[in-house]
């Protein structure tokens, strides 16, 4: 199958997830055909079975803003022609699924059939999807589409309530990684040379935007070392967040213990010497860093909100606490942290979690089976 994805290429959750969905389907032998205006984050390279075009975006006296929605269309209505594209598969509501529905219809002049998925990861319904500026655009752009899905339930539950209008099916296919990649390394070496002293380290991975609560991850980190515990954390990622953290962990006098790697690739590396991962978030559609972490054998502390209770079992992949309650964070991961036993039972609990019911190989096929039953639904209509 000739497979187009278009998604934000960006250091964020929707570009990572669209990028190995396209590698895991080009190495089972699909064409794959990203179209973006930049190489995503994690593809790295053009590789056997995996395409790029890039989306120009030119900038006329006339547009005060570059219309960047109808640069994409064109490419798309381009490539769908000379590539022959069998599906789109649009990752985020805005503008890819608006640029895709317009591209069909342009193609439909043509003769040209090519069914619409689109995935919905999060902003694009919870925050993007609410603005009453933007609003009619995502009802819409989701009810044309010929296939959604959403990466959790929660996702799914909370699209059908808030954003008015959307009377499209949804299925649930939740996101997955490659457990093959993300497993505990021996890298001791590493964690030696961080905490010379048999120091415990947590970690944080995000983009570092407000909703992830990045100055909580230290305040949590300040409560553990007031408790006496031999604690350092890594905060890997950037964003506008960063220099409050920072500023923060000055102020708290535990700079020294704390280190800001900035974006990492690959990040497995810095997990395979965590001991406990920390996502105190305001907002998690699914948690792809979490999956990432329990994968790597880390226990997982977090908010208990959004779809985070869909991938984190309750006192037997990590624990999850009340929205902003910082003592509780505390108190959770010092649990972790002081209980060999507990520890080493979480560890493996999350690592079979990750393996058993997030695995790329369990999750792929479900698209391959989305994108054919979709497919041929619409080519029957159009007969």
């Amino acid at each position: 199958m000739k497979i187009g994805i278009t998604c934000y290429p960006v250091y964020g959750g929707s570009g990572v997830v669209a990028t190995e969905l396209g590698k895991a389907l080009a190495a089972r032998g699909h064409q794959i055909h990203f179209i973006a205006y930049s190489i995503p984050f994690r593809l790295g390279h053009v590789q056997e079975n995996i395409f790029f075009h890039e989306v120009n975006v030119n900038a006329y006296p006339l547009f005060e803003y570059p219309p960047y929605t109808l640069n994409l269309t064109s490419k798309m209505v381009d490539v769908v022609k000379y590539e022959k594209l069998d599906v789109l598969h649009m990752h985020y509501a805005i503008p890819h699924a608006t640029s895709a529905v317009l591209a069909q219809q342009i193609l439909a002049k043509e003769g040209i059939v090519v069914p619409i998925v689109t995935t919905l990861h999060g902003t694009d319904i919870t925050i993007v999807g609410r603005d009453p500026s933007f609003a009619p655009v995502v009802s819409y752009s989701i009810n044309r589409s010929d296939g959604v899905t959403a990466v959790s339930e929660y996702l799914r539950d909370e699209t059908l309530c808030c954003c008015s209008g959307v009377t499209a099916d949804i299925e649930v296919i939740p996101n997955f990684i490659d457990t093959t990649r993300f497993r505990r390394m021996n890298k001791e070496h590493f964690k030696q040379a961080l905490c010379p002293n048999g120091e415990k380290l947590l970690v944080h991975v995000s983009n570092f935007r407000p909703v992830k609560r990045a100055t909580e991850v230290v305040q949590i980190f300040h409560g553990l070392r007031e408790r006496g515990l031999k604690v350092k954390l890594l905060l890997v990622g950037d964003g506008p967040d960063r220099m409050p953290a920072e500023h923060l962990a000055r102020k708290l006098g535990v700079h020294e213990d704390v280190r800001f790697l900035g974006k990492q690739e690959p990040v497995e590396e810095i997990l395979s010497i965590a001991d406990v991962f920390l996502m105190p978030s305001g907002s998690e559609t699914f948690g792809l860093a979490a999956l990432e972490a329990m994968a790597c054998e880390v226990p997982v502390v977090a908010s208990d909100i959004g779809g985070l209770p869909e991938l984190i079992v309750e006192g037997e992949t990590g624990f999850l606490c009340p929205l902003g309650d910082v003592g509780a964070f505390i108190e959770r991961t010092a649990a972790i942290l002081s209980d060999e036993a507990l520890h080493a039972h979480m560890a493996a609990a999350a690592r079979a979690r990750a393996v058993n019911a997030f695995d790329l190989a369990h999750i792929v096929p479900r698209y391959e089976e989305y994108y054919e039953h979709v497919r041929q639904r619409v080519l029957a209509q159009s007969v």
